[in-house]
């Protein structure tokens, strides 16, 4: 079984793990999921190892929340879509309330510096290989995050760098394999997320992307239909 359209996972994410737990055999598979849903945990790991990442600070539930001194930005650690994120202006005391939110849901608030005018890009790949990338740009709301299901995205042709290839692939590898497929989205040359659960993979702007990802997907099932 392949993930690929979970949306609800994030708001979900116990009642997930248990659907998850219950299958035979799922890409990405369970140790790569349970890496890939929290960013506490995954950015922890790749900063401890030394990639960059975007400076975060994490308000678990009981903690004291402080506003920054810089716009910044508010979201769960456990997320998607941009669902309960929102941007605030240096000092703003509105965004207590949407810290006070994510921790009564029982979740850590992620704090991040707005960082405005730098480069995004997200670079895809497809089991365990870099396969291709775009720029991505999606705003978030201000103040208070919005009840969507997915926030409105600008998309382009891009071609990474090599140092952001670098920078990707180090991220990638401290990932537990085999990854089937993965995206990891920069901000500025920093990692901003590690997506392993099911990320948008953009196949489009990929040439030849599909093909690569439906042999991948036909290699894994026949390895598990062989004797």
């Amino acid at each position: 079984m392949i993930v690929r359209s979970a949306w609800d996972y994030a708001e979900r994410w116990p009642e997930f793990l248990r659907w998850a737990e219950a299958r035979p055999r799922i890409e990405n598979r369970l140790p790569v999921l349970r890496f890939g849903v929290d960013k506490e945990r995954y950015l922890a790991t790749l900063a401890a190892a030394g990639v960059p990442v975007v400076p975060t600070a994490f308000v678990r539930p009981g903690e004291p929340f402080r506003t920054p001194g810089e716009p910044f930005v508010v979201k769960p650690a456990i997320s998607a879509g941009g669902r309960r994120s929102a941007r605030f202006e240096p000092g703003d005391e509105t965004a207590n309330a949407l810290v006070s939110e994510i921790n009564a849901a029982g979740q850590t608030a992620m704090i991040q510096p707005l960082l405005s005018g730098v480069k995004e890009s997200s670079l895809v790949y497809l089991d365990g290989v870099y396969s291709h990338s775009l720029s991505r740009r999606a705003e978030l709301p201000r103040r208070r995050a919005q009840d969507v299901l997915y926030l409105e995205e600008e998309l382009g042709a891009y071609e990474a760098t090599r140092e952001e290839r670098r920078i990707a692939d180090a991220a990638l590898e401290l990932a537990p394999a085999p990854v089937l497929y993965a995206r990891v989205d920069l901000l500025g040359g920093l990692v901003l997320e590690l997506e392993l659960v099911e990320p948008s993979l953009y196949l489009s702007y990929g040439h030849g992307a599909a093909d690569r990802l439906a042999a991948a997907v036909c290699a894994r099932l026949e390895a598990r239909l062989s004797p």
